[in-house]
């Protein structure tokens, strides 16, 4: 990052952050109404979603199938699962070997073993991750909100000093960029309902504060000056009323939240130390402290990733085995401890905690039986090498969701996948917009919630004819 900024830098700069809110969608005010649904009685408050980018094998997770151990000569065929089976805290389910933790916790919460990602062609994470997050399938004439900026604008912000959406954990300057992007914000929603990105937990207090060396007052007159150049830029000159609303409100609450007390909840340096340490395992794993702090202050909708980087993390192309093994450890004692800490608060009965992936994947089948598209991955009939070992291919046909707290029912699981290639959804098949439609129903908005765009309502999810399942809810 530059330390010092000229003032062509300051103009190129301001001037491409107001013309990308144009590109990203928002509408011409008379184009946009409001039509905020009556919100009905609720069991959640406020949403966690800990997300497990580039795709979570479910047979290498939460819903483990027979173990075969490493061994040269190997058929991959014959490998369904990496990783031993351990038992969980409910009667009859296991685990797969590394989520011991997650485990001993399920008693909170539900296991759906059914998800089906969509079919949508040649596989794309950028193209599944859009379509989880916003249930909209890509390319849209409209730029889709994200289920986020949904939230935070049919209920607004729970504490009007933290912002109603924070996504932690992803940098946007890496990989598929500019399709990560396009799920990252608002969309016709405009700014103010936009994410605040957290890049990093650990320098999370510095999204909160002005630069070093800055005192709040010059920092005050920059503000200005900035209010001053947008109203002199082509935003200001082409951008809607709705729009430059939009981002004057979104300013304004950055503003806020810069001089309230509040923004040490970003600060992870004042955690005690035994607390920071069982976090500790990486950015994820700080997120998810991070998450929890900001839920007692009272945060709306957080987001916190693994992060997605073509070819690391959960994007397990090759050295599945290894590379699911060093997941597993960043994130099985956070998750677990995020859910034990806000219960002991009194935060968990309130905040519905969701833990999902944009799809599966298997050694052996790409998409799913009947919908195979073009395998990305040289997977050898027999195994001779370690980084074979694994789960290397996308599956749609099946997956593993976790859900606890905000009135989701405790110690329950739901759906089944088959025990044998292709492990594949057999009982109680559910979809993303069952997922979101569950999400919003229990925050207690209303199915039929849209907004109206060029003439045509636009809906939480496509058409407005999906239902919760509420067989998910206690």
């Amino acid at each position: 990052m530059k330390d010092k900024w000229n003032r062509r830098d300051f103009l190129r700069t301001a001037s491409a952050a107001t013309m990308s809110a144009l590109a990203a969608g928002a509408p011409l005010s008379s184009l946009l109404s409001s039509c905020q649904s009556a919100h009905k009685e609720s069991s959640a408050d406020t949403v966690i979603l800990l997300w497990m980018a580039g795709g979570m094998a479910h047979t290498d997770t939460f819903d483990p199938k027979i173990y075969t151990p490493f061994k040269k000569g190997m058929d991959s065929n014959g490998v369904l699962s990496t990783f031993k089976p351990v038992p969980t805290i409910l009667d009859g389910i296991n685990f797969s070997e590394g989520l011991e933790s997650i485990g001993q916790i399920m008693d909170r919460g539900t296991l759906i073993r059914s998800y089906m990602a969509a079919d949508l062609g040649h596989i794309l994470h950028a193209r599944h991750q859009y379509h989880w997050h916003t249930c909209y399938e890509p390319p849209q004439t409209v730029a889709a909100p994200h289920i986020g900026s949904w939230i935070a604008r049919e209920l607004g912000p729970k504490n009007p000093v933290i912002p109603a959406f924070i996504n932690i954990g992803q940098r946007l300057t890496l990989g598929e960029g500019e399709e990560l992007k396009a799920f990252h914000t608002a969309g016709f929603l405009g700014s103010e309902f936009g994410p605040f990105m957290i890049a990093d937990p650990t320098a999370g207090l510095d999204a909160v504060k002005p630069p070093a060396g800055m005192s709040f007052q010059r920092f005050e007159r920059r503000n200005q000056l900035y209010n001053d150049l947008i109203s002199g830029s082509a935003f200001g000159e082409f951008g809607s009323d709705y729009q430059k609303e939009s981002l004057r409100r979104a300013m304004e609450q950055s503003y806020m939240l810069l001089k309230s007390p509040e923004a040490k909840a970003f600060d992870l340096n004042s955690e005690p130390k035994a607390s920071y340490d069982i976090y500790n395992t990486g950015k994820f794993g700080l997120g998810c402290l991070m998450a929890r702090r900001l839920t007692q202050q009272g945060a709306r909708f957080i987001s916190v990733t693994t992060e997605y980087v073509p070819f690391e993390g959960w994007d397990t192309h090759e050295n599945g085995h290894t590379r699911a093994a060093e997941m597993k450890r960043q994130i099985d004692k956070p998750i677990a401890q995020l859910i034990k800490d806000l219960e002991q608060s009194g935060h968990l009965d309130r905040t519905l905690i969701i833990v999902a992936s944009e799809f599966s994947r298997d050694m052996m089948l790409e998409g799913r039986p009947g919908a195979e598209v073009l395998e990305q991955v040289d997977q050898p009939d027999i195994i001779n090498d370690i980084k074979h070992y694994g789960m290397h291919r996308h599956f749609t046909d099946g997956g593993s969701i976790l859900m606890f707290g905000g009135g989701i029912k405790k110690g329950s699981t739901y759906g089944k996948t088959a025990d044998e290639r292709p492990c594949k959804t057999i009982e109680k098949p559910i979809r993303i917009e069952q997922i979101h439609q569950t999400i919003y129903h229990a925050l207690g908005i209303e199915q039929e919630a849209h907004a109206v765009i060029e003439g045509r309502p636009f809906y939480t999810t496509p058409d407005g004819v999906h239902k919760a399942e509420l067989e998910l809810l206690a």
